[in-house]
C-alpha cells in the first residue's frame, strides 16, 4: 500500500498494518502462514491449468474437498499436501523452492 492511502486511512480512524501486526503473530507463524498461502495459490493456478480436481485428487490419493480447500488457503490443510500436490501437477522441487523464497522476499519488503 502506497503511502498517501495508508495515511489517508489512518486520518479516517482506520488501523494500518499486516495480519501479523493485527493478530499479533510471531515472526515465524507468519512466514508459515504466508508461504502456505503462496503454495496454496501456485498449486491452483499450476492445477488449473492441467487438470481437473478429481484427477489431482486421484494422483494424490486424496479427496476433492481436502484440494479445495487447500486451494483456497485453508489453514489446516498440511505442508505435506501441498507440496505432494504441486509435485503431481508437473512442479519441481525448485518451483516449490522459489514460491517460497518469493515469499520470503514480500515479506522482509514489508517489514522494511
Amino acid at each position: 500500500m502506497d503511502k498517501a492511502k495508508r495515511l489517508r486511512l489512518e486520518k479516517k480512524g482506520w488501523k494500518v498494518g499486516t495480519v501479523a501486526e493485527l493478530l499479533n503473530l510471531p515472526p515465524e507463524e507468519e512466514a508459515l502462514i504466508e508461504i502456505k498461502l503462496a503454495l496454496s495459490q501456485s498449486l491452483k493456478r499450476r492445477r488449473g491449468k492441467q487438470m481437473t480436481l478429481a484427477v489431482l485428487a486421484e494422483k494424490v490419493q486424496s479427496s476433492e474437498p481436502k484440494l479445495a480447500k487447500a486451494e483456497d488457503g485453508d489453514t489446516s490443510t498440511p505442508m505435506e499436501l501441498l507440496v505432494k500436490a504441486i509435485l503431481a501437477t508437473g512442479g519441481t522441487p525448485q518451483d516449490i523452492g522459489n514460491t517460497i523464497a518469493q515469499t520470503q522476499r514480500r515479506l522482509a519488503s514489508i517489514s522494511n
